[in-house]
C-alpha cells in the first residue's frame, strides 16, 4: 500500500496559509511519488509523515496569522471610528 502524498493539501496550504512551510511541504510530497517509484517504501512513508507535518505546521501558522491580521484590524479600526473629527 501506497502511502498519502498529501500534494493537494501541501499546494493549498502554500497558496492561502504561509508561502515559505508550504514549500517544505510540497518538497516532501513529491518525494513520496518518487521514492515509492523507485521501491523505497520506508523512505516514502517517511517523506509522507514529513509532508503531512509540514502541512500542519503551515495551515496552523497561516491560522494564527490570519487570527492575528483580525484581531489587530479590528483594535485599530474601532478606535479611529471614535476619533472626533477636526
Amino acid at each position: 500500500m501506497t502511502p498519502p502524498t498529501y500534494m493537494v493539501g501541501a499546494i493549498l496550504v502554500t497558496l492561502f496559509c504561509f508561502f515559505p512551510t508550504g514549500i517544505a511541504a510540497i518538497v516532501f510530497s513529491s518525494q513520496v511519488s518518487a521514492k515509492t517509484a523507485a521501491g523505497d517504501m520506508t523512505g516514502a512513508a517517511e517523506a509522507s509523515r514529513k509532508a503531512r507535518l509540514w502541512v500542519i505546521v503551515t495551515l496552523a501558522v497561516g491560522v494564527l496569522a490570519w487570527i492575528v491580521l483580525t484581531v489587530v484590524s479590528l483594535s485599530t479600526s474601532s478606535t479611529t471610528a471614535l476619533m472626533p473629527t477636526p
